[in-house]
């Protein structure tokens, strides 16, 4: 009997698997990548154990999106990262493909804090067969047509819950189904109603809104991927300190991403931030001169600028350097005040007012003279 090949295979029905293409070399499954979100970079690659040690026989497996988990290798056989492999699951087997292997998964373990002894890891069982991918193809084209039924079943049934995604088990008998609600949701008869329509078990697993837009993606204010899409894992709180600490206005709609909550970004120079602001003064001193008092305006951390404006004043900004503000500060705790502010000013800029706000909005305001 001739061995089935995979001929009939789409290129793109692995992308959502992290294969950024796939290839068709007959009877010999090899499927590319490099490109994925959860691709692992192995820096312990080049690091020989000591001899008297065994290989590390954990390996991390990937599936849909962001999902993980840790597997016991088999003792007979050889697994390199990338290996589509078919792994012990409740119930049947699962497909999935090994992101990382040897040292490197020890220190992934120990990051992720798991408890769980090597012997009780669920196991690898062998190297998936061409039969194998090619069921798990069909269970992943079928996930969208799905995953749009479901929609209307709960939409029928008028539950207040959102379908995400679905995830076909490799072996096409369990599906996991990824929904965000604001309210406890019974779903006990759709999950009856499901289970006759797609011939399968049925599991509900609720996620929140920032793994919902990493799992339906899109495009950030930034114009590139967003990074909970492409490959942001861990979600950290954001809040508005970090927006206040950047010196950022404290627009919701700028503020925001596609999810509804804080971007994620904000938090990616935040600790840098931190560490700039710790020289410059309180910016609720206000500077006395002679000529009148200054209230700070804005901050500009990395040049070392201090923009501040005279209380009566206020549209007249000068940008002072850092070394300037402290050094009035010493003269004020002194009772010494200089003569003006515009003797130490690097910049003067004169800040626009409300009557030039409909010049503001005109849109030849970008055209060259």
């Amino acid at each position: 009997m001739e061995e089935k090949t995979t001929e009939h295979i789409e290129p793109d029905d692995f992308t959502s698997r992290g294969c950024c293409h796939s290839e068709h070399p007959g009877t010999k499954p090899e499927f590319g990548y490099g490109c994925a979100k959860m691709d692992v970079y192995n820096w312990l690659k080049h690091v020989k154990t000591p001899s008297q040690d065994a290989a590390y026989d954990i390996v991390e497996v990937r599936f849909k999106n962001n999902r993980k988990d840790f597997f016991r290798l088999p003792d007979d056989m050889d697994f390199q990262a990338g290996d589509i492999v078919a792994v012990e699951a409740s119930p049947g087997h699962d497909i999935g493909i090994i992101s990382a292997i040897g040292e490197v998964v020890k220190l992934q373990i120990k990051r992720k804090r798991i408890q769980t002894r090597p012997e009780e890891f669920k196991k690898v069982y062998r190297k998936a067969r061409v039969s194998d991918i090619e069921k798990w193809a069909l269970a992943i084209r079928s996930e969208e047509p799905v995953m749009l039924k479901t929609r209307k079943i709960s939409s029928r049934l008028n539950l207040n819950m959102k379908i995400n995604d679905v995830e076909y088990q490799g072996d096409n008998t369990k599906a996991i189904f990824y929904y965000t609600a604001e309210e406890r949701v019974d779903f006990r008869e759709m999950i009856k109603v499901m289970a006759d329509e797609f011939r399968v078990r049925v599991e509900m697993k609720q996620i929140g809104v920032r793994q919902e837009a990493g799992r339906l993606g899109g495009l950030g204010t930034c114009g590139r991927a967003l990074c909970c899409s492409s490959w942001l894992q861990d979600f950290r709180a954001v809040t508005t300190n970090a927006a206040r600490v950047q010196q950022l206005s404290m627009n919701p709609q700028k503020l925001a991403g596609q999810c509804g909550k804080l971007k994620c970004c904000l938090n990616f120079e935040y600790d840098t931030y931190v560490d700039a602001v710790k020289e410059f003064p309180d910016p609720d001193i206000r500077l006395r001169t002679r000529k009148g008092e200054a209230i700070h305006q804005k901050t500009d951390i990395f040049q070392k600028i201090m923009w501040y404006s005279y209380q009566n004043d206020p549209y007249n900004l000068m940008a002072i350097p850092l070394k300037s503000v402290l050094d009035i500060i010493k003269q004020n705790a002194k009772k010494i005040y200089p003569e003006q502010l515009e003797d130490f000013a690097r910049v003067k800029e004169v800040k626009s007012g409300i009557d030039s706000l409909p010049e503001q909005e005109d849109v030849t305001r970008y055209d060259g003279k």
